[in-house]
């Protein structure tokens, strides 16, 4: 099954190539919904885009914490195209996002640099792996990509599928995004558990006490 792309949502931390992505996006009519420093790349670039508040209705709050959780993003991710769920979006002024694009903080590059435990929690994205594993666990209806690498590809398929990503590519994305948050949330185990040991519990523990 191929599922035509009409809206996409891009949120990177890693902004190599995001510009052409969504200057290819914009070419096949795809309206980009964005965030924070990704958003102000795109328009730079003279390619319209819809800041994810101005869908929600609600400002990114608690210093960038929560920026995208809320239903208009997380509803047209995971909603089925199946009856039931459309008409339970549009009841709810929801519409579907087929794409999403989205890499994450770097916490792998933060402790390699810094021992400040604050600076390191803060690099512990939230947002980016939930978008990443909605779109993932969707993938019969979405296509979620977490490499640059694979914008090229995605943007042949479009080419080649008259705007469309067909279901193979859509699963080899997800089956990617399921490994990149997996290993993602694998190095931050392995960084508390460490310091953990490491340090003792009431040390770790000593700037939030």
């Amino acid at each position: 099954m191929k599922v035509k792309v009409k809206r996409a949502l891009i949120s990177v931390y890693n902004k190599r190539g995001v510009v052409d992505l969504a200057k290819a996006l914009d070419g096949f009519g795809v309206e980009i919904i964005s965030t924070g420093g990704t958003s102000k790349a795109i328009k730079e670039a003279g390619i319209k885009v819809t800041e994810a508040a101005d869908l929600t209705g609600f400002p990114q709050i608690l210093g960038g914490r929560v920026k995208t959780l809320h239903p208009k993003i997380h509803g047209g991710i995971l909603a089925k195209r199946t009856k039931d769920h459309l008409e339970e979006l549009a009841s709810q002024g929801i519409e579907e996002i087929d794409l999403v694009v989205v890499n994450l903080y770097p916490f792998k590059e933060t402790i390699a640099k810094t021992n400040s435990l604050e600076e390191i929690i803060e690099n512990i994205d939230i947002g980016g792996p939930t978008m990443i594993r909605a779109a993932a666990k969707n993938f019969e209806y979405v296509a979620s990509v977490v490499n640059p690498d694979r914008y090229q590809e995605l943007i042949d398929s479009l080419a080649e599928n008259e705007g469309a990503i067909p279901s193979p590519l859509r699963l080899s994305l997800a089956i990617e995004a399921f490994e990149h948050t997996a290993a993602y949330d694998a190095l931050i185990h392995q960084y508390l558990f460490t310091l953990r040991r490491e340090a003792g519990l009431s040390q770790l523990l000593k700037p939030y006490l």
